[in-house]
């Protein structure tokens, strides 16, 4: 049973894990749980490459996102599916909109999503967890001379919304999920501008009063998020400072 208010978060949490990776992060949203990490390297694409063979002028953000086999009560067979596909595109395309290119060039970041645990919003933690994973890694590599400036532009968050028995509500679970009347997911910047918003009407048609009460809900959730993101983020620099 939900006991939580219709705009108001699941408890959310985003702390460092062990891991080998420059990023390295487990967001827990209620029940969900996902771990993200950021792995650096400077093998870019091909098509990346220049073709007079100088170097790159531009870097690059991928993701992979992927559901343990113990993430849902039936086991996930291993292996891609085409809504995995969809997910880590969607992921990669918001990661990317945080991030000028240009001023991390040879270098490849590769953002790994993978779910631990299932309750609903996986794509949206995903998104929110990585991009603090992402953040780690370019301070390491600025750490190590891989780039000199700052790639960040602006942060970026995302989380779920939805009319559930008439009500927008904001932060779906999964008892909330399947019985949404309208789902939708919306990544947004520190700007408060939209990156990607997804939505369906999973019964009825939804007017235009109603989208726009669930983009405001979306809004303010995800301005809490990007606070929750930045402790993270201070956190890592401060253990990074103190380890040098």
């Amino acid at each position: 049973m939900n006991t939580r208010a219709d705009n108001e978060l699941r408890p959310t949490t985003i702390e460092p894990i062990a891991s080998a990776a420059a990023g390295h992060v487990m967001i827990s949203q209620g029940q969900t749980r996902v771990i993200c990490t950021a792995s650096l390297s400077t093998d870019l694409p091909p098509w990346m490459l220049p073709r007079d063979g100088g170097p790159a002028t531009r870097g690059w953000v991928t993701a992979e996102y992927a559901m343990m086999p113990g993430s849902t009560p039936q086991r996930k067979r291993r292996g891609g599916d085409s809504r995995g596909t969809e997910i880590q595109r969607l992921i990669a395309r918001v990661l990317r909109a945080a991030v000028d290119l240009e001023r991390m060039p040879g270098v490849l970041i590769t953002c790994d999503c993978d779910v631990l645990v299932a309750d609903g919003g996986t794509r949206t933690a995903s998104i929110t967890g990585a991009y603090v994973a992402l953040a780690q890694a370019l301070l390491t590599a600025r750490h190590k001379g891989m780039i000199e400036n700052d790639p960040i532009d602006t942060p970026v968050a995302a989380v779920s919304v939805g009319i559930v028995d008439g009500r927008p509500v904001l932060d779906l679970d999964y008892p909330l999920d399947v019985n949404a009347e309208v789902d939708m997911n919306v990544a947004m910047n520190g700007r408060g501008e939209y990156v990607e918003v997804q939505g369906t009407a999973e019964g009825a048609a939804f007017c235009r009063d109603r989208l726009n009460a669930l983009l405001d809900l979306a809004e303010a959730g995800i301005g809490r998020l990007l606070e929750v993101q930045e402790g993270a983020i201070q956190n890592a620099k401060f253990k990074m400072q103190n380890a040098e």
